[in-house]
């Protein structure tokens, strides 16, 4: 029996799932990886949990980030869903918005809803802008819904009704008859979900919120039924949240929309403790893995943010941090079309996996490739829980390279220059495409394959300054223990910003803090534990979208907020307009519960190993290269290019003419000379 107690975290992902224990008296952290389990994803964290948590000791917290409602959304596997709306209003979901995406594409193609018009329904009933009753529901035409979710098979009902959002009396009555005769139906209600205007996106957010519903509640019933016993009487399970907090695993069942984006924020989060600690406020956080690429900014310290998201094409209406991410990674397999070779989105997965994990993958791979060019150890590959093999590797990029007359090293240089062209156009999108200049921004490389090509990536971008975090392969996972509990309030409060009432403003704001007070007091926060970020969404006059715009708790000073959004235009857009009027849409509070988490510890040197060394390539070229364990690097030492950096969870590449020094908190900061 060791009596000790852990914070643990999971992030899984499509290829590996990686587990955090951090000591909660020390603060000291372990990262293990764990092969993904697709078909369960649950099985891998209990798996990762019964092998490396140690006997005797506990669990005192746990959080992790999941996919498994975004694979239900992005695979089309989610719930059978009935969707309820006013009468005559049966078409707005399928109608959708005014966004018709790329303007000028022949190729454009509506999004394809989550409900088809067959599957939805309608209810005499209306509540008019004000929230005031015109037509009074009839619960009986309800009847037609009850027998058809008998017949059809509906796993959940989605309600959205006309203007719920400002009177939700109908939309509860509707839950209630419903209830009476479908006790074990998933309803989701648009109230709950998205108190928010603008019809399409609240009811897309509904929808989206009940298609993922029963698939996410099956599986954080297993992960629960598994791992509560290792909990201390009364604590939880949490999961992440899409907007970078977390929420107890209670929570995720009731608002299961809130994880469909919860997979890689830890990451974003562990960059909002990395700007701290290494003094630089700006970040570009990226994190390659098996299957995705991620891409995320921080920005004067803080998470860049949205309050809507969309999801293959269809909006959401809820706080997300902004990450873009696309297909590559570690597994993603290269092959030929039309001549030409072509790396990704198609990815090996964990099964069966890259050609050099012996598993019965054929197809090249990223990691085949980096196999090939020495860039990998394939005796200490994981920590040395995996062998590749070397042999399998080189066949599978030979193959391929074959078709184009190349040699098997050329072949695999291509794929690793096409697969680094990909990533550095995806972090182009979050910024020269947004008025950013990425050389603004130290770059943040981590995931089990993101410091192995973070060099290449800076050297495209001409970004000056790499950051290889502490533990890169499981630094999701590390951030997930960084964050706090978080829940997001909201309401539509339209109005002209210089004619609303200071008074009325802060009665408002206060009754959304006094409902964040009573979900977080549900979930064990103390008052002292309970703090308060205030929002409005702002716009110019004839405009259609806002801006998002921090209001200071206390008395409302009309004027400064007018100016940091004026402020906030000009640095979005390159212009203001001072004078024009400005609406007021949305208020919003974001309710947080703050989580105790110890300090945690500068890793320590140990002692030396033999030198040692192999051939590797770096743009075609062979050259002698250093081979350095991390752990063996001490704080303010610096490792010479050419070099490979390996550690438990990554192999970090130092190509020819750049350097690498731990810094502060035992941070690679990587330069080029």
């Amino acid at each position: 029996m060791t009596g000790r107690s852990y914070r643990v975290s999971a992030d899984i992902g499509g290829t590996f799932t990686d587990i955090v224990f951090q000591d909660a008296d020390t603060g000291d952290c372990e990262a293990h990886k764990v092969l993904s389990t697709p078909d369960n994803p649950a099985l891998a964290v209990i798996e990762g949990v019964d092998r490396h948590l140690p006997e005797g000791a506990d669990v005192a917290f746990f959080v992790h980030g999941t996919t498994v409602g975004l694979n239900a959304v992005l695979t089309r596997r989610g719930a059978r869903v009935a969707l309820l709306t006013t009468q005559n209003y049966r078409d707005v979901y399928t109608i959708q918005g005014n966004d018709r995406g790329e303007i000028f594409s022949i190729h454009w193609r509506k999004p394809r809803p989550l409900v088809e018009i067959p599957d939805t329904y309608t209810v005499n009933e209306r509540i008019n802008a004000k929230g005031e009753v015109e037509t009074a529901l009839d619960e009986r035409e309800l009847d037609r819904l009850i027998a058809a979710v008998r017949d059809k098979n509906y796993e959940a009902i989605a309600v959205c009704l006309l203007f719920s959002f400002k009177n939700p009396a109908h939309e509860l009555a509707v839950e209630a008859y419903l209830r009476k005769h479908l006790p074990d139906i998933a309803i989701t209600l648009s109230h709950r979900v998205s108190p928010e205007w603008r019809e399409f996106a609240r009811t897309s957010t509904t929808v989206m919120d009940a298609y993922a519903a029963p698939v996410v509640r099956r599986y954080l019933d297993t992960l629960v039924s598994r791992l509560s016993a290792r909990l201390p009487e009364g604590r939880q399970l949490h999961v992440m949240k899409s907007n970078g907090g977390a929420m107890t695993a209670g929570a995720a069942t009731e608002m299961p929309l809130q994880t469909l984006l919860s997979g890689p924020v830890g990451g974003t989060i562990g960059g909002r403790t990395l700007a701290e600690t290494t003094g630089r406020p700006n970040l570009i956080c990226v994190d390659m893995g098996g299957t995705s690429f991620d891409a995320s900014l921080i920005i004067d310290g803080q998470p860049s943010a949205s309050n809507e998201a969309e999801l293959e094409g269809l909006p959401i209406q809820m706080s997300v941090v902004d990450i873009h991410v696309i297909g590559a990674g570690g597994g993603s397999i290269a092959w030929q079309e039309a001549g030409a070779l072509r790396v990704g989105p198609q990815s090996a997965g964990s099964v069966p996996g890259p050609a050099c994990y012996g598993r019965g993958g054929t197809e090249p791979t990223v990691s085949d490739a980096n196999l090939v060019l020495g860039r990998l150890d394939s005796s200490n590959f994981a920590g040395g829980s995996m062998t590749l093999d070397r042999d399998k590797a080189r066949m599978a990029v030979k193959k391929l390279a074959d078709r184009f007359d190349m040699s098997t090293e050329a072949m695999a240089q291509g794929m690793i220059d096409i697969i680094n062209a990909k990533m550095a156009d995806a972090i182009r999108t979050i910024t020269i495409r947004r008025g950013i200049d990425p050389r603004d921004f130290a770059l943040v490389a981590y995931g089990g394959a993101g410091p192995a090509q973070a060099a290449a990536l800076a050297q495209q971008l001409d970004i000056k300054e790499v950051i290889i975090p502490v533990m890169p392969g499981a630094f999701s996972a590390w951030g997930m223990l960084q964050t706090d509990v978080r829940h997001d309030f909201k309401m539509t409060y339209y109005g002209y910003w210089h004619e609303i009432a200071p008074v009325d403003l802060a009665e408002k704001f206060d009754s959304l803090e006094e409902n964040g007070r009573d979900y977080l007091r549900k979930e064990g926060f103390t008052d002292a534990e309970i703090s308060f970020e205030r929002f409005a969404d702002f716009r110019y006059h004839g405009q259609e979208y806002v801006l998002t715009i921090p209001v200071p708790t206390g008395p409302v000073d009309l004027n400064a907020v007018r100016g940091s959004f004026d402020a906030a235009y000009e640095r979005q857009y390159g212009h203001s307009s001072p004078d024009a009027a400005v609406e007021v849409a949305n208020l919003r509070v974001a309710a947080l519960g703050t989580l105790e988490r110890p300090a945690i510890p500068d890793p320590r040197a140990s002692q030396r190993t033999a030198a040692r060394g192999r051939k590797v390539y770096f743009d075609g070229t062979e050259h002698e290269t250093a081979i350095v364990n991390r752990s063996e690097i001490a704080a303010g030492e610096t490792v010479e290019g050419p070099a490979i950096i390996e550690e438990a969870t990554a192999t970090t590449l130092l190509p020819p003419d750049w350097r690498a020094e731990v810094i502060a908190g035992g941070q690679l900061l990587l330069t080029h000379r």
